[in-house]
């Protein structure tokens, strides 16, 4: 009984994880293709737009922001411009108000409450029939904002999201380009599940809803997974176009995707447990399908791989579960490798790929616990040099001494 228990749960977390992670995609590439879901797309259409820049200490990269929002193919009587600002203190307030005369506005909340509250107090400042969301290091494509209002002619359609895509230059190192091929595989996951039902969440850099379906956000919310989730569960769909790009710097080190990431998976999981209407499959079948296979289940894999580990291991003796037992070392052993060489500028994939691997499903095993125990901080920092907040590296803002999170 023990020996066919022990199979029993072997089998089961590791066809659960070939089917994240294989099986998945070959059912999203048979389903696109055989039963796609078309929808209405106007190009002639031009609604009011509202595009929010979340901002905390973004003093290094926001006069860029402004200026390439200035500059993009959209009407500008039709595009309202305003800066979030979370009780900014290194000089991104005054960099905004430079451009007060060109129409951009500072919306600042004088206490550090974090994102979720600013875009609250942003939305109720703001007029525009469409609110996009975007990041203050986001570059958008001139022709992005187009590209997003186009597909909002189809009533069906609630929010449409666009390509965020990592810069990386020739020096780029380990971490920005695992974090590419990351986004990669997501692009295309996010390509098929709009063709076949709905793109799961939206992108923090750029992304777009109706103002009539914003709900407010409590501080422990994602917006851009939160408000997907709630617009999911009144019926519309979610909509992912490529075409509508924006170009952002990926994380100078694994670290600091690293607590992303456990920032992220946490408060997705919050999210979820916030919107449970999704869970049920008769709201939105498809959607229901994507969802537990593109984040339920691949948050859960490393505790599947915990589960195939130790079932495996009490299995020993037999070669298929002694074969097993050898692989997955030596994996963690190219992934420690590339651990101790995580400061080179570049790597083998042999060894920083099994390495990012590693550190994303940690990330998933942190987030977990931090959502379970209810650790979850209202306020965020930049990822990028904190040298660029104004302040020298080796010190933390009095936010961060308050609060540290990431």
């Amino acid at each position: 009984m023990f020996t066919t228990s022990m199979q029993i749960l072997f089998f089961a977390a590791v066809l659960i994880i070939v089917y994240v992670y294989v099986g998945y995609p070959v059912f999203l590439l048979v389903g696109a293709r055989l039963l796609p879901v078309g929808h209405r797309i106007d190009d002639k259409i031009l609604p009011r737009v509202t595009m929010l820049i979340s901002a905390f200490n973004e003093k290094a990269v926001i006069r860029e922001k402004i200026e390439n929002s200035l500059t993009l193919d959209y009407p500008s009587e039709l595009l309202e411009i305003a800066v979030v600002s979370d009780a900014s203190f290194d000089g991104t307030d005054e960099i905004v108000q430079e451009y007060a005369g060109r129409g951009v506005r500072l919306i600042r909340q004088e206490n550090r409450l974090g994102k979720s509250t600013g875009l609250n107090l942003g939305v109720t400042s703001t007029s525009g029939d469409l609110l996009l969301f975007s990041d203050a290091n986001a570059i958008y494509s001139p022709d992005a904002i187009r590209k997003l209002v186009r597909h909002f002619a189809d009533p069906r359609v609630g929010y449409v999201v666009g390509r965020a895509r990592y810069r990386e230059p020739n020096d780029a190192q380990a971490s920005a380009q695992s974090e590419g091929l990351y986004w990669k595989l997501e692009s295309w996951l996010k390509k098929k599940e709009s063709l076949w039902g709905s793109v799961i969440g939206g992108d923090g850099a750029i992304y777009a809803i109706r103002r009539s379906l914003y709900s407010p956000l409590r501080p422990t919310d994602i917006n851009d997974f939160l408000n997907p989730l709630q617009i999911i569960s009144q019926g519309f769909r979610g909509i992912y176009d490529p075409a509508a790009e924006c170009f952002e710097d990926a994380g100078d080190s694994f670290e600091k995707e690293f607590q992303r990431k456990i920032r992220i998976i946490s408060r997705s999981l919050n999210a979820v447990w916030r919107a449970p209407q999704v869970l049920l499959p008769w709201v939105q079948v498809r959607h229901w399908v994507s969802l537990l296979s593109h984040k339920l289940l691949r948050w859960s894999v490393p505790l599947l791989m915990i589960l195939a580990f130790l079932s495996a291991t009490a299995l020993y003796w037999h070669p298929l579960y002694l074969f097993f037992i050898v692989v997955q070392v030596l994996f963690y052993v190219l992934a420690l490798t590339g651990y101790s060489r995580r400061n080179r500028p570049r790597q083998s994939r042999v060894l920083y790929l099994p390495y990012y691997f590693c550190l994303v499903n940690l990330a998933s095993l942190i987030g977990i616990s931090k959502f379970f125990f209810g650790s979850l901080a209202p306020t965020w920092q930049t990822i990028r040099d904190p040298g660029a907040m104004g302040q020298p590296a080796s010190s933390p803002t009095p936010a961060a001494l308050a609060k540290k999170e990431s």
